[in-house]
């Protein structure tokens, strides 16, 4: 009788330490969960296939992250905003800015990934320096990726913009335009059919693909790792120094997924790093 309640005593308490201990490991020095496994949000395409890369990098260090795709810009901002993911991995800065002065949406990026480069294409030049006086260039409607068509063209040496660098300038700002270029403004989608219409094409890499575009071949002049388009990893706020979403980036970062992305899109998506 003796011996069974101490039996039961023994294994209480075994229970009781057990529990305890599972307890005191699942916090981080931050305060939040030790994760072993990491959801990262991503568009489908470029983004999801470098995240399966460093998927399979982390994996050998034993993380485990869970790539959710979305076929969208906006739901993997709202879900890493609600929790239903820990980072994503899909949008470029002054994008990440927009929708947090919009929506006001507690997001912060720490660190860069990829850049999707913005390239002018033209089948009537061979060369920047030869574009004509009156010249058609089609740039995206949108504010943000038109502002980036300037931005390019200016670096282009074709114009000037009142705020040099600004990532919200529209074709009201251009202050000199010394070549009276016309400007055309078109959905981004439709800009690489206007190719034999107009003279020059700014286009986004995700469009010139499908296009048989290739942004380091066939441009005029292309975006550089430098540009303030760069695309980002994201996390809330609350978290922007969470070592293990740190050590995410560090792995997306690293040497083999950057070999792997100069090798796999060779030139139409470069290391942001």
């Amino acid at each position: 009788m003796h011996s069974s309640i101490k039996k039961l005593l023994a294994a209480a308490l075994i229970t009781t330490t057990c529990l305890f201990a599972a307890g005191c490991g699942s916090t981080g020095s931050d305060g939040g969960q030790d994760k072993k496994e990491v959801k990262v949000g991503v568009t489908a395409g470029p983004h999801a296939e470098v995240m399966e890369e460093v998927a399979k990098e982390a994996a050998k260090q034993g993380l485990t992250i869970k790539v959710v795709e979305f076929n969208d810009y906006v739901q993997p901002n709202k879900a890493l905003a609600e929790k239903d993911l820990d980072m994503n991995s899909m949008q470029h800065q002054p994008y990440l800015d927009n929708v947090i002065k919009k929506e006001g949406l507690k997001l912060v990026s720490i660190g860069k990934t990829i850049i999707l480069p913005m390239a002018v294409y033209s089948h009537k030049y061979k060369n920047i320096n030869d574009v004509t006086p009156g010249s058609k260039v089609t740039i995206p409607n949108d504010p943000t990726n038109g502002a980036r068509a300037l931005l390019l063209l200016q670096q282009a040496g074709l114009i000037k913009l009142k705020n040099g660098t600004s990532v919200d300038a529209s074709v009201p700002d251009i202050t000199e335009n010394p070549k009276n270029l016309q400007f055309i403004e078109l959905d981004a989608a439709q800009i690489p059919r206007s190719l034999d219409d107009t003279d020059l094409a700014c286009v986004n890499t995700n469009y010139a693909i499908p296009a048989g575009l290739n942004p380091q071949k066939d441009s005029l002049i292309v975006e550089d790792k430098n540009s303030p388009y760069a695309n980002v990893m994201v996390v809330r706020e609350e978290d922007k120094d969470n070592p293990t979403y740190k050590k995410v980036l560090e792995i997306y970062q690293s040497e083999p997924v950057k070999k792997f992305i100069q090798d796999h899109f060779q030139g139409t998506i470069l290391p942001a790093f």
